[in-house]
């Protein structure tokens, strides 16, 4: 059997051991009846008492399921009241068929008494609570080690592609070209400032991680870095704009999250038309969201479910994987930009390096 695949199947793992546990409980209270020499129909009291406590805890399941996102101290009155509330039920259950079966219809005076010993089945039915919430919260944190093996497993797998897509090869024998033309035209200044751009933009993007987050700020300025390198090539077929909300610049985002989609939009949209376009930069926060948007007004591509069609395209796929293996919530929406172009809306939850 493959213990881990039980493990991580949690409905499975949670019946397996339910009724395991209850079993166990019928076992124990069996060897119990035999040291007391306790007749022989007191097994079919055992295997009831079972069977009501298997059934009685298994609500709690489902109220411990609607009470799992609720404060630390709400969970615990949860807890507390529902178990006692489940441990009375289930000793009104066990009294009613130990009266019946083995003292022969026995009824008490008073009603009370039919909840007597409810401060033992309450014990149970608490331990029941806190081996519940025990086990989940260790599958939890199972689940949140394999997540940190599953990303730092792709960090090395996105340091490699990183160089596939950040540092293009067509990019650097581009811009490498661009510098070599200049020096030949007596443009030492220009191609000085040009050369000077790239090794920053290149220190950038090989000191960071690209599994970690960097600032707004940090990100624009490597991309700022990038557009330039570029807008010498494009000179003015390549129209830059950034609009950015005063309370974003501290927001943290995936380093060079924004690189990739700015190249694509260059490749596609400014050096396919003879007159260029213009490349927008949008950075917003939207309640708790963070919005990242790069539109062009380009000629446009085929978007097919929500994916650019274009063949040997890797950009957009590295995006999505990075975010897929960063956050657990995000959106990555590819669509048409009025009039003409392309937008790619990106959204994360809005995080700063306070938090």
């Amino acid at each position: 059997m493959n213990w881990q695949h039980l493990i991580e199947d949690r409905n499975r793992f949670f019946w397996l051991l339910h009724l395991g546990g209850w079993i166990g409980f019928a076992m124990v209270h069996y060897l119990g009846s035999l040291l007391h020499d306790l007749r022989d129909v007191f097994v079919w009291i055992i295997l009831f008492r079972a069977w009501a406590g298997a059934l009685i805890s298994l609500g709690l399941r489902y109220v411990y399921q609607k009470a799992w996102n609720l404060s630390p101290a709400k969970i615990a009155l949860v807890v507390i009241v529902s178990s006692y509330v489940a441990g009375v039920v289930w000793q009104v259950v066990n009294n009613i068929t130990y009266w019946e079966i083995y003292k022969h219809g026995f009824r008490p005076d008073f009603w009370l008494l039919y909840t007597k010993s409810s401060v033992w089945s309450f014990y149970i039915m608490l331990a029941w609570s806190g081996l519940y919430f025990g086990i989940k919260y260790y599958q939890m944190l199972q689940q949140e080690r394999q997540k940190v093996l599953t990303a730092n497993n792709m960090a090395n797998q996105a340091q490699l592609k990183m160089l596939r897509y950040q540092l293009n090869p067509h990019f650097l024998f581009n811009t490498l070209n661009a510098i070599s033309t200049l020096i030949l035209i007596n443009e030492n200044k220009t191609a000085n400032a040009m050369v000077t751009k790239l090794s920053e933009f290149l220190r950038y993007s090989l000191d960071k991680d690209p599994m970690k987050r960097v600032t707004v700020t940090q990100e624009l300025t490597a991309l700022q870095l990038y557009l330039d390198i570029e807008k010498v090539r494009f000179e003015e077929r390549l129209q830059i704009k950034f609009e950015i909300q005063n309370n974003c610049q501290n927001a943290l985002v995936p380093s060079m999250i924004l690189q990739p989609l700015a190249e694509n939009a260059i490749k596609y949209a400014i050096a396919a038309r003879e007159e260029g376009g213009t490349i927008e930069v949008k950075v917003s926060r939207f309640a708790n969201d963070l919005q990242l948007e790069i539109n062009d007004n380009g000629p446009g591509a085929e978007i097919v479910d929500g994916n650019l069609y274009r063949e040997n395209g890797v950009g957009l796929a590295n995006t999505r994987e990075r975010l897929a293996t960063l956050f657990q919530e995000y959106s990555l929406v590819v669509s048409e930009n009025i009039p003409n172009g392309l937008k790619i809306n990106i959204r994360i939850p809005f995080q700063t390096e306070v938090e």
